[in-house]
């Protein structure tokens, strides 16, 4: 069972105030989301509020590049009792989307999408001080969404998609070994799963230049499943792997893409000046409770539970027409922590997050737009304290002025 429990629980991915990005290839991120689901201004709507679809009236598309830049550093303190370097695991992570709509009529229209919205990933090397619980991790989702959107008259429309949800899971840690002297055993668990969820919403314009819209993301499990992978195992542990039937088992790890409503509203004041906001709420006490399966001689089922709490989020913005080629957009968001400082884990050190987001959009000719976003995401000082045992050591710090920096480039063509 200790063997088990050393593996057992698996890891997410560092997004502050949980997993979902915001910033995935559109505008949206020059305003830190204020507006998610009410502006519905251009085709990557489909993603944050399927029935702003209906409100297109020509042929579009949108290319975004959205690298991400990973700012996290742990700073172990004289509590830790695992000898080694401290954890500095930033980085670059690729990101960003590709979305098309096209109106039917004036009632109908579809698009299509293909965007990260889900995880990101943390390498901190092997020889650092947490490597018995984990040094390398990543947990992210690629979303493909077919979607259609109805306008029933003037003020009310809909939309739905179907999101195929492409998850991949990869997990490596360290296993001390029990003979004095003997270098550190591996383990890598990893696995890929399709699964199939909803993303639905509705819109409503009580008056022109007004907007309000609710979006709702369903949830679903993305269902790992794999042989976890021990290489450079003393002869020891070895035997203690065997007796707990870890050796050639199948590992089977339940995660929930959890539920998501964002309510969201849009005002124009005049013809230079929107202002926008959000108020939303994401289940992350689900993806706190993690389904294990180990399947050999003897089959053992575990839920771990993570202690992890719903989010809520808030965001304000506003949006500047400065003339027929400039665009100025600013915004601050709000996400709650999933988790309290005692159940923080390093496999996923996230708390609260605070937004800030600027974007311009300059138009090239008619029809064609280019626009450059920045977002900073910043959770500040994250305290951390686990203690496995003798076996995986105890691990005391703080990960300091942790934040992610996100870049966007986004051509927008309408024909």
């Amino acid at each position: 069972m200790l063997a088990i429990l050393a593996i057992g629980t698996p890891a997410g991915a560092s997004q502050a105030g949980g997993l979902y990005l915001y910033e995935i290839g559109t505008r949206d991120a020059g305003l830190a989301s204020a507006g998610w689901a009410a502006r519905a201004a251009d085709a990557g709507t489909l993603a944050t509020n399927p029935a702003g679809l209906a409100r297109l009236t020509q042929p579009e598309l949108i290319v975004g590049a959205q690298p991400l830049y990973l700012d996290l550093e742990f700073d172990p303190d004289e509590n830790t009792t695992v000898a080694g370097s401290d954890g500095d695991p930033a980085s670059w992570i690729p990101s960003g989307g590709l979305f098309y709509a096209r109106p039917v009529n004036d009632r109908w229209a579809w698009g299509v999408g293909v965007y990260g919205n889900f995880g990101l990933g943390i390498d901190y090397g092997t020889d650092w001080v947490g490597r018995y619980y984990v040094d390398e991790v990543t947990l992210q989702a690629l979303a493909f969404q077919p979607t259609l959107s109805y306008r029933i008259n003037e003020r009310w429309s809909i939309g739905a998609g179907i999101v195929g949800l492409y998850g991949v899971f990869d997990q490596r840690s360290r296993i001390r070994n029990l003979e004095p002297g003997t270098p550190d055993g591996r383990l890598k668990i990893d696995d890929e799963q399709f699964e199939i969820t909803g993303n639905f919403g509705l819109l409503y314009e009580p008056a022109a230049g007004t907007r309000f819209g609710l979006q709702y993301l369903m949830e679903t499990k993305l269902e790992f499943e794999d042989n976890p992978k021990f290489t450079g195992i003393g002869p020891l542990l070895s035997q203690v792997l065997e007796n707990a039937g870890l050796v050639g088992a199948e590992l089977g790890l339940d995660l929930t893409y959890p539920n998501r409503l964002i309510l969201s509203g849009y005002h124009e004041l005049d013809n230079r000046w929107a202002v926008m906001g959000n108020l939303g709420w994401d289940q992350w006490s689900e993806f706190g409770k993690v389904d294990v399966l180990v399947a050999g001689e003897d089959t053992t089922s575990l839920t771990f539970d993570r202690n992890y709490e719903d989010t809520w989020h808030a965001a304000v913005g506003a949006e500047y027409r400065r003339s027929a080629q400039w665009r100025f957009t600013g915004g601050i968001a709000y996400d709650s922590s999933p988790v309290k400082d005692r159940y923080r884990t390093p496999d996923m050190p996230v708390g609260e997050a605070w937004r800030f987001g600027v974007g311009a959009e300059y138009r090239l000719r008619e029809g064609l737009t280019i626009s450059g976003t920045y977002a900073l995401i910043w959770s500040g000082d994250l305290d951390m304290d686990v203690d496995r045992g003798p076996f995986a050591g105890r691990v005391s710090g703080k990960y300091s002025d942790t934040a992610i920096h996100a870049l966007g480039l986004v051509f927008n063509w309408k024909y």
